[in-house]
């Protein structure tokens, strides 16, 4: 269970989190990462017991995705990892399996993918671009790919 930040604390990491995540919608990453940073850092030790750790470092990693720096969305998802309540979020995983693909980790892109879509379906894919819905296709069955119908076999001639 994860404890409970000082008000005072949590406050002044909202503030910056808010600030951080308007800077992302202007595509400013740059920026948007100095101040996730920032909050990040007002976290106590040991870290990993807050909350807040959790959609700082989710955030962080969205940024890097976003910015391509894929290596470095890769290891701030996977430490998010370590917070609470962040195994089984189909973000996390959904994110993470993307940086995965973009490093060419194809088997742990294939896995945290399907982690994504066992828990929220084609549906989590639906903002995303469409080669990482087809890539999990090809490596699980029954993966369901809006839109690519295939034809019962006795249609084929």
């Amino acid at each position: 269970m994860a404890e409970e930040l000082d008000n005072d604390i949590n406050a002044r990491i909202e503030v910056l989190a808010e600030e951080a995540d308007a800077l992302a919608e202007t595509e400013d990453f740059e920026a948007a990462l100095d101040k996730y940073w920032d909050a990040f850092e007002l976290l106590p030790e040991p870290k990993t017991q807050w909350q807040q750790g959790t959609w700082l470092l989710s955030a962080i990693g969205e940024a890097n995705f976003f910015q391509g720096d894929f290596s470095a969305g890769r290891e701030n998802l996977a430490n998010a990892m370590h917070y609470p309540n962040a195994i089984g979020n189909p973000f996390l995983h959904l994110r993470l399996g993307q940086c995965q693909f973009e490093l060419g980790n194809l088997d742990r892109a294939a896995d945290e993918l399907m982690r994504a879509y066992m828990a929220e379906g084609a549906e989590i894919f639906a903002e995303e671009d469409p080669k990482y819905l087809a890539f999990l296709a090809t490596r699980a069955k029954g993966v369901d790919v809006p839109g690519s119908k295939k034809k019962p076999f006795w249609k084929v001639w």
